[in-house]
């Protein structure tokens, strides 16, 4: 499980290099010198994706507390959330830099998309550090 948290880490930090490029290249393309979502994907992925990952994997280094089943779900269940909160910042900021007009409707439903994502990564995030404070004692 340690080089698989280590691998995680790898692949996160090259998404969140692609996210930082994309955002300075998209909007100087689009000559957008407002705020957007976009900004803070990269920042995102480094921290919610890498740092994650590599601290997973010292903790799993450490105490031991991966199995092959629960973990890997929960695992699964965090990466499924965090790439949705980073569908919905795309969204959300692709919509800022473009300067689309969006229905209430439309607003609400990017939003509720990246706080699915939280609620997923959150809700597993928990549930891991439960398993590490079980073996940790």
């Amino acid at each position: 499980m340690v080089k698989r948290y280590a691998n995680m880490a790898f692949i996160y930090a090259i998404i969140a290099m692609i996210f930082g490029v994309f955002y300075r290249e998209f909007t100087k393309f689009n000559h957008f010198t407002g705020q957007t979502n976009l900004s803070v994907m990269h920042t995102h992925y480094f921290l919610l994706g890498m740092f994650f990952f590599l601290i997973l994997m010292l903790v799993e280094k450490n105490f031991h507390f991966s199995d092959q089943k629960h973990t890997s779900k929960l695992i699964l269940i965090y990466q499924v959330g965090l790439n949705i909160t980073g569908f919905g910042f795309l969204m959300r900021g692709l919509t800022q830099v473009w300067e689309t007009n969006l229905s209430n409707g439309m607003n609400a439903s990017i939003s509720g998309i990246a706080g699915i994502g939280h609620l997923l990564m959150g809700v597993s995030m928990i549930l891991l550090l439960l398993k590490i404070k079980k073996k940790a004692v």
